[in-house]
């Protein structure tokens, strides 16, 4: 507690190798706040330098932390092909307003192995004219892979953007059956 008697933030964070390459896990109190793709050095000091400015805490690297621990656990399983779900408590803190409605939506309404259009998507939370607006919403996603903005494909059969690159948005689907595996 601080000198107030309000308990402070606390984040902590982990980096945990993956068949997409190394994510950084930030979490709080409240629950896993922010996944980071390629969480190589340079990447990791920026993604830490803005959790602690949009946090107001200096995240702490804890990955035995029981913050941590079962979301590195379940990750690691998703990546083995033994888990379809995350079951994990989530801090939502990092995003608001339409972007949280639609990530909520797409974290509960779109199973693993499944895939959703943008305008399917924006049909869903009543604003059936807002795809550009749900493609801004998975850039947004403070929570990729958990929060699974790589089900969110182009109406037209494209494969859609996505902010771990092309070729990890790829394995993921190929991971949950959409996609063949890559040949190479």
């Amino acid at each position: 507690m601080d000198s107030h008697g309000q308990y402070e933030q606390q984040v902590v964070w982990a980096v945990v190798d993956t068949g997409i390459g190394p994510l950084l896990l930030a979490a709080t109190r409240a629950g896993l706040v922010n996944v980071v793709f390629h969480a190589d050095e340079p990447v990791r000091g920026k993604a830490l330098r803005r959790l602690a400015d949009r946090l107001g805490a200096e995240p702490v690297e804890s990955p035995g932390s029981p913050l941590l621990r079962e979301a590195i656990r379940q990750v690691d399983a998703y990546f083995a092909g033994e888990r379809r779900d995350f079951e994990l408590p989530l801090d939502w803190s990092l995003i608001s307003g339409f972007n949280r409605q639609v990530l909520r939506e797409l974290a509960s309404g779109v199973p693993y192995g499944a895939v959703v259009g943008y305008g399917d998507l924006a049909r869903r939370v009543g604003q059936p004219g807002a795809a550009q607006a749900v493609g801004t919403a998975m850039g947004a996603n403070p929570l990729p892979v958990v929060v699974p903005c790589h089900r969110v494909v182009e109406s037209d059969g494209g494969i859609g953007g996505f902010g771990g690159g092309l070729e990890a948005k790829r394995r993921l689907l190929a991971l949950e059956g959409v996609l063949p595996e890559p040949l190479f």
